[in-house]
């Protein structure tokens, strides 16, 4: 009982606080919150790409027999959602961590994570890619999530009521930075 007591003082910096995260309707664990938008960069950049892809070729030569590659793509992209997702699990804890830290602290350390985070996700979508995809994936990827999750967690800091963030706050900002950087990959010229 002395345990919890003790965890629940170090969860909540003031009664307020506290009394804020019981009041929430909704309350999302960060470690679940990353998990959500996990899955959410592993869903709708790589699918941009992929679209985007498709897209130019088949308006290069309609008549093309490569739309094998579309079901190929969409498992890559399933695979992606499901890394990012659990992925996202193992980066939350490393969250919950570093915002008991200082701003600078947080904020030199989320790019790195986001990196490694990306790297791991692309990578294990780009693998089905004929195994080169892996790099490329690899590398595109670790480019979204340095971008991403510093982004993430200045605004999941802000918003969390000790460990938890009312989810009416929460997919707003999930969504709209996994939108903006799917629009980002859309706006590209490719030539």
């Amino acid at each position: 009982m002395n345990a919890e007591i003790e965890r629940e003082k170090r969860m909540f910096r003031t009664e307020r606080e506290r009394l804020e995260a019981e009041l929430m309707k909704s309350p999302l664990a960060t470690e679940k919150a990353t998990a959500y938008f996990g899955a959410m960069l592993g869903l709708f950049p790589p699918f941009a790409l992929f679209s985007r892809f498709v897209f130019e070729s088949f308006k290069s030569s309609p008549a093309s027999d490569d739309f094998w590659i579309v079901p190929l793509l969409l498992f890559v992209n399933f695979v992606c959602m499901v890394v990012g997702y659990f992925s996202g699990k193992m980066v939350g804890r490393i969250i919950v961590e570093l915002e008991k830290s200082s701003w600078t602290a947080m904020l030199l350390a989320m790019p790195f994570i986001g990196m490694l985070w990306g790297i791991i996700t692309g990578a294990a979508g780009g693998i089905f890619i004929f195994v080169i995809g892996a790099f490329f994936g690899a590398f595109i990827a670790a480019a979204v999530g340095s971008l991403a999750l510093p982004a993430f967690a200045v605004l999941h800091r802000w918003l969390k009521k000790g460990d938890v963030i009312e989810e009416k706050h929460f997919f707003p900002i999930a969504l709209g930075i996994s939108c903006i950087i799917t629009a980002l990959i859309l706006g590209l010229k490719i030539s």
